[in-house]
């Protein structure tokens, strides 16, 4: 069990670091994304890399 935890913190901070890494359209689309993590940790990852990773790409 603690080596589950162990993956779930790395991906928690992963996506953390790839949310403020990342170039975004607007000026407060990088805020809101770093919020969501942060205050929705399994959701907002989850949301992250269904939704937000894919409206960075190309820009």
């Amino acid at each position: 069990m603690f080596g589950l935890g162990i993956i779930g913190l790395a991906i928690y901070v992963y996506t953390v670091y790839d949310v403020v890494s990342s170039k975004f359209g607007g000026p407060n689309d990088k805020l809101v994304w770093v919020l969501v993590v942060l205050f929705l940790p399994l959701l907002g990852t989850i949301l992250w890399f269904l939704m937000g990773k894919k409206s960075t790409l190309g820009k």
